[in-house]
């Protein structure tokens, strides 16, 4: 039987921008819009409140973004940054919780004690405002759904809560575009026999639901009555684990794309050590211009866990299957995990006992530093190679 938590959806408001405007004063009360360049197909990734107000919003085309607020502060982004200051906000959650499920670079579930969610909620607000500057809301609630819905209600910079008694008057009034597996087709067919509401899905037939949604019509009938069963996909426990990462402009030289999916496969390796576990397939995905997108991946005979050996995988993976330039992201994906098994690619060498022993390293200067500190340093050791 599942144990009663207190579940937080904790997610920090417009967090580039809010990075950006934390390290330069200058721009803080100003727009800022953080995405790619104008000139080329360049799209916002995020811009803050004050760039909002002018309707600006993620993924809108960059020249539309200035056509809107022509004196926003626009910049390319620095994601070595924002990946050093998740990594120090996820220090603080950690103080309060394990149960951690990361969303994204800047949003994550924690599960904590029932009847603790509000106290721990004010708590890590207050830790992430007074430590690192930075804004975040935080939803509470007794699942996902209801949490995330909190949060929502919150933004920018506050504590939501959302107990299960009050879902009539806080969730059945809204779109139902607010539950899990509702998209934009699927919305365009409700609202074509009348619902609009999560009111409106929990009066409707069940046939009639059925009909539209077919076999998820009974778990999106659950979630409008504010019932959530998923649990949170703790990173020790997840299926998978992947980074990737979308180019302001288009990449035409394969070089390029090797150094990025040296520095992902730094990102997942780290992760995947860090959680004490192992990896057996290791999956890139690219995607080109036309937004075709390319998803190959290779099971291994051991599993794996040192950033050289993901590389290498993944970079055979890219000269097999790459495709044809110009590429607009790049990702790599470890999954088949083990726990407390060590394989290796690599044989028992002396020189791959100095590989296991700088990875060692580089993990504690990732810890200390931030991610940027090693990234600079492959990039050193690459360019000397060629020289």
């Amino acid at each position: 039987m599942k144990k009663p938590r207190d579940i937080l959806l904790c997610d920090l408001d417009a967090f580039f921008a809010s990075v950006e405007q934390l390290d330069n004063p200058a721009f803080r009360g100003r727009p800022v819009v953080v995405g790619g360049s104008p000139e080329g197909r360049g799209v916002v990734s995020t811009c803050s409140y004050e760039a909002r107000k002018f309707g600006v919003r993620s993924a809108m085309p960059m020249k539309k973004a200035i056509h809107l607020c022509p004196e926003a502060v626009v910049l390319r982004g620095r994601m070595s940054r924002y990946k050093e200051l998740s990594l120090d906000v996820r220090k603080i959650f950690e103080r309060f919780t394990p149960d951690i499920e990361l969303v994204s670079i800047d949003e994550a579930f924690l599960a904590v004690k029932r009847g603790e969610g509000l106290k721990a909620g004010k708590a890590i607000h207050t830790a992430v405002k007074s430590e690192l500057g930075l804004p975040i809301s935080v939803g509470i609630s007794s699942n996902k759904l209801l949490a995330k819905i909190a949060c929502e209600k919150a933004k920018p910079n506050g504590i939501g809560l959302l107990p299960v008694d009050k879902i009539r008057e806080l969730l059945w009034p809204l779109t139902v575009r607010v539950l899990p597996g509702i998209g934009p087709v699927t919305e365009k067919k409700l609202k074509e026999i009348g619902i609009q509401t999560v009111k409106d899905v929990v009066e409707c037939p069940p046939g009639a639901l059925t009909r539209i949604l077919g076999s998820s019509a009974a778990s999106i009938h659950h979630f409008a009555n504010g019932i959530d069963e998923r649990e949170l996909e703790l990173e020790h426990e997840a299926k998978s684990i992947s980074e990737e990462t979308t180019f302001p402009e288009d990449i035409y030289d394969s070089e390029t794309i090797l150094m990025v999916l040296l520095q992902l496969s730094a990102g997942v390796g780290f992760r995947i050590r860090s959680a004490g576990i192992t990896a057996r397939t290791v999956t890139i995905k690219l995607r080109t211009n036309t937004f075709k997108t390319i998803t190959r991946g290779k099971t291994l005979s051991e599993t794996v866990s040192e950033d050289s050996e993901i590389y290498q995988v993944a970079k055979d993976l890219f000269f097999r299957h790459g495709g044809k330039p110009p590429w607009r992201l790049a990702g790599v994906q470890l999954s088949g995990f083990e726990m407390g098994k060590q394989g290796s690619l690599l044989e028992s060498t002396p020189k791959a006992e100095k590989e296991k022993e700088l990875t060692k390293t580089r993990d504690t200067l990732r810890k200390k530093y931030g991610a940027e500190v090693i990234i600079q340093g492959k990039r050193l050791a690459i360019k000397n190679k060629s020289d």
